[in-house]
């Protein structure tokens, strides 16, 4: 299903879908076709998010586009010194 079908079969809601396809511009990941789980009632849309695994999201279809920005991994160096 695309993003514009379910924004018009959920209008102004959270839906918790698993990505099937997608592709990468820049820094962000476009999707392009989605299996839809089910509606998420507000109050339960951020921990909803953070149980998600895998390709499973939770996206408002206030969005006219469902896009995830991509980050890379940037951590701190340091070495460690032994006590002895």
């Amino acid at each position: 299903m695309k993003w514009n079908e379910v924004r018009n079969i959920y209008p102004n809601q959270f839906v918790k879908f698993e990505v099937l396809k997608s592709h990468i511009e820049n820094d962000k990941e476009y999707v392009d076709e989605i299996a839809v789980i089910g509606p998420i009632a507000d109050d339960k849309a951020t921990r909803e998010l953070l149980e998600s695994k895998d390709n499973v999201l939770i996206y408002h279809t206030a969005n006219e586009v469902a896009v995830i920005k991509l980050r890379t991994r940037i951590g701190l160096r340091r070495a460690l010194r032994n006590a002895h």
